[in-house]
This record gives C-alpha cells, structure tokens and sequence, in this order.
C-alpha cells in the first residue's frame, strides 16, 4: 500500500548573521533620527575640528538603560560603535549614543549639580567574539523570563517579573519587577542562579516604567511618551483634569500602565496661568428671584456657565468671567442685581470685529488653482455688457429715425391735401360764374 501520511518539512534554519553585518547595521539605524528616548539629535556633527575638553562618552543599552563612561585609551569613536565597557564583574557590551561636548549637557541633565567625580571605563571596541556572545546573551532573556516568572509563581510571591537584561559577557543578568509591597525574593535569588548559573540583580521599577519598556501605541495615534521621549516621570493627578475641565473619566484618563496619562501635565502650567483671575466656583450668584450655582468653565474664552431653576423649568445662563465678579461684589453688599435672562441677553451682544487683512491677490478663492478656459472664443461679462449696450443703442437710433421719417412723412401728406383742397376750390370758382350767367348748354 502506498502511504499517504503528511510529510513533515523542516522549517528553514536562520542565516547565521555575522558580527560585520550587525556592526554595520546597528551603526546605519544609530545614525537616523528617531522618537527614542535613547537617541540625541547631535547638532554640531556637521561642525568639524572641535577641540576636545573631556573624555566621556554617552553608551546606551537595552531598552531605556543609559549611562557615561570615561573614554581613557582616547578611541576613535562614533555614534553607532560597538564597544566593551567596564562592569561589577566582567564587562558589558553597549552601543555609542553620543560624543562631543554635547556629553556635557546631557551629564547636567542628567546629574544636575550632583556629577559624580569618577565615571567607569571603556576597555575597547567589541570584537567579533564579543558580539557573537552579546547576540547569544540577548536570545536568552525571553526563555529566561518566562522561567523566573513561573518559579516566582511557585514561591506564592506578589510581583511580575517584567523583563531581564543580561549582560554582554553573559555572566550577569537585571531582572526588572513590579509589586504593590514590599517583597521578601531570597529565595528566588537562590533558585535563579543555581537554575540560570548567573549572577542576579534584582530592580524594581513601577508600571510607568514597565510601558516604557515594552511601548505601544497610545489613544492619539502615536507612540507612547514612557516609551519614546520621556525620562522623568512625574507624578499626575486628577486635580490636572479638573484644572482642564475634563470629565473624570477613569477608563478615558488612564493609560495602557493603568495610571492617569502622563499628558495631562502638559498643558497643565497654561491653564493655571489662564484661571488666575477666575472666580471660586463654590461661590453662588443671587438674583432678585432666582439663586445660580456653577455648571462649566470655557477657560480659555472666560465664559462660565450657571445653572438656575425657574417655575421648575432648568436654565443656563451664560456669564463672562468679569461680569461673574461684579455679580458677586453686588452680592457681597447685599444687592441683588436684575434678572438672569437680561444679563444674558447683554452677555451675548454682538461684538463688531474688523480686520485689517483683505483678500488682494484671491489667495482665499476655492478656484485659484484650476486652469483658466480658452477665453477667445467666449467673450467676457464685461465684453458682453458693452455689445448689449451697443445694440439697445443702435436700436433707439434706429427708432428715433424712424419716428423723424414718420413725421417728415405726415408733414408732407398734410402739404399735399391742402394743396389738393386749393387746386378743388380754384375749379369751382369759373363753374359758378358760368352757371349764374347762363344756362348750360345741351349736348347733341
């Protein structure tokens, strides 16, 4: 019989990359710009014979690691390089970031006031046996923390080990956790360098810094800030919303770590400046009949809005900031200013705006991009007023000639009939002396 099982084919094996082609493209991708909070723009790169007044050196490593290092043996380096650098114990293997003075910047960033007197060493550029176990080290670290989380499981600990980094020699490797409280993991050292055969360094980091890490892409279409420009986290709270007027919407307001965006300080500093001037909200406006309590804010308009009840039908009422203060100092005193619905209507007059700016050159017309028609054949509006003109001219001409010609016309018919009746009344004449003579004579 002939066997018709499925053959199983073996998938195709990885091309093994050497450690030639990985320098050259890591160096290709350090030299674009990019979103990473890892990259600096180099502005004075295209600035050349800059003398050097330091030997520190900006190296980046996994995900948002960054550190400076001391640059002793005066390297030839550039951005992108691969080099091995001094660790507690062996040596790691990073990725140069920066060069230059802007190291220096960077450090005040960094460091501030507080820069440390002493930086570690860079030993030399990586070799390819550096690189071939830096590259093994990194296929590793998935395996790696996928283990340490279920045996983190098995000890009953509260907390997620989130990521690890090991280091470039492969003796050493960061495990990155998070947990609430705090967490006694003794013995889950032990067991992860007897199962892992490595050192252990144990880091904890918070869920800010854990999206960071991993990255994502926000609710605004973009990357996340944690994971491509910021460094610092501040702390958010829900005070920021309510400067900005946003609805406290846990489910709206909260970002992919579970905690309030990181965004919602960035306009933060503008809308306290905007509202230094606004009154408290608590504060409700008294009127002869009716009593208005605070509703919403337009901050950057100055209008609030007021909520009152009348005949038990619910209005709003419409009020600029500086009309809102004058109602309470009315208050204050003890007088009740007029009724809402004529301060509203006073509110919302309408204010004449005139701009200086006018339309020359028809930059505004929807049109002025499409392709003028052959304008020789079709006359223009104004050629074509100009032969209307022209005709109803010819046309009155024409008719006051005619009515000239009519008169010229009846003028001598009326010459002819007088002159007809005179040539009548000459005849008659010589007929009427005959007869009063003489009696007519008879024909034969």
């Amino acid at each position: 019989m002939e066997d018709n099982s499925i053959q199983h084919i073996p998938h195709n094996k990885p091309v093994a990359v050497t450690p030639e082609e990985i320098e050259k493209k890591i160096k290709s991708s350090s030299k674009r710009s990019g979103s990473s909070k890892l990259y600096c723009y180099n502005w004075l790169q295209d600035i050349k014979h800059i003398p050097a007044t330091h030997n520190l050196v900006e190296i980046r490593f996994k995900n948002t690691r960054k550190d400076f290092y001391e640059n002793n043996l005066k390297l030839p380096l550039e951005v992108g390089d691969i080099v091995a650098v001094e660790a507690s114990p062996g040596h790691d293997i990073g990725i140069v970031s920066l060069t230059g003075e802007l190291v220096l910047e960077q450090l005040r960033k960094v460091y501030g006031t507080k820069v440390p007197e002493t930086f570690p060493k860079i030993y030399r550029k990586a070799k390819p046996n550096d690189i071939e176990k830096w590259e093994e080290a990194k296929a590793l670290e998935h395996k790696t923390m996928i283990k340490s989380r279920q045996i983190a499981k098995d000890l009953k600990l509260q907390m997620k080990i989130g990521d690890v980094e090991y280091q470039g020699d492969k003796t050493k490797a960061i495990f990155y956790y998070i947990a609430d409280e705090r967490v006694d993991f003794r013995e889950l050292i032990k067991i992860l360098a007897e199962q892992f055969r490595i050192r252990v360094e144990m880091r904890q980091i918070g869920a800010r810094q854990e999206a960071g890490r991993i990255g994502g892409i926000g609710p605004c279409g973009r990357d996340l800030c944690c994971s491509s420009f910021v460094s610092n986290f501040v702390s958010v709270s829900t005070t920021s919303a309510r400067y900005q007027e946003i609805s406290l919407n846990p489910q709206k307001l909260a970002g992919q770590c579970g905690k309030l965006k990181c965004c919602l300080n960035y306009e933060l500093a503008s809308y306290m400046d905007a509202r230094k001037d606004f009154p408290d909200t608590t504060i409700a406006l008294e009127f002869s009949d009716v009593k208005a309590t605070h509703a919403k804010t337009d901050v950057y308009k100055r209008i609030m809005w007021y909520f009152f009840k009348k005949d038990e039908i619910p209005h709003f009422l419409e009020l600029t900031v500086d009309q809102i203060h004058e109602i309470i100092d009315l208050n204050k005193k003890g007088i009740k200013p007029e009724r809402p619905e004529q301060i509203a209507s006073q509110s919302k007059a309408k204010v004449d705006v005139s701009f200086d700016y006018t339309n020359v050159v028809g930059q505004e017309s929807l049109t002025r991009f499409d392709k003028q028609k052959n304008q020789k054949n079709r006359p223009n509006q104004n050629q074509q007023k100009n032969q209307g003109n022209n005709q109803q001219q010819k046309q009155t001409q024409h008719n006051q000639s005619e009515q000239v010609q009519n008169k010229q016309g009846n003028t001598q018919n009326k010459q002819q009939n007088n002159n007809k009746q005179q040539f009548n009344k000459h005849k008659q004449k010589p007929n009427q002396q005959n007869n009063n003579g003489q009696k007519p004579q008879e024909s034969n």
